[in-house]
């Protein structure tokens, strides 16, 4: 039942992650609430599955900074990555 407070941390913080980049209008509002709690909770059950205890803290250390860590970095790559996609379609529709 500990893993639901890796899965709400990670939601918070891709929540705070979406509104604190750049480039929101580029991504859903849900994309990075959604990627911090996958995140959070894939990094909680891997290190339960590996014999970490919830005792350890380790395991909370982890849960939590996986998120924090990665869930910025992938939102501002698929930022970037939409921009410039989008920017090639305009010109080949003849856009811009």
């Amino acid at each position: 039942m500990l893993v639901v407070l890796a899965l709400v941390f990670g939601a918070i913080v891709g929540a705070a992650a979406h509104y604190a980049l750049p480039l929101r209008s580029l991504r859903g509002a849900a994309v990075g609430p959604l990627l911090g709690s996958v995140l959070g909770t894939a990094t909680w059950t891997a290190l339960t599955w590996a014999g970490v205890g919830t005792d350890h803290a380790a395991l909370w250390v982890a849960s939590i900074a996986v998120p924090v860590v990665v869930t910025p970095l992938v939102l501002l790559v698929l930022s970037r990555l939409r921009r410039t996609r989008d920017a090639r379609t305009r010109v080949e529709l003849g856009i811009a």
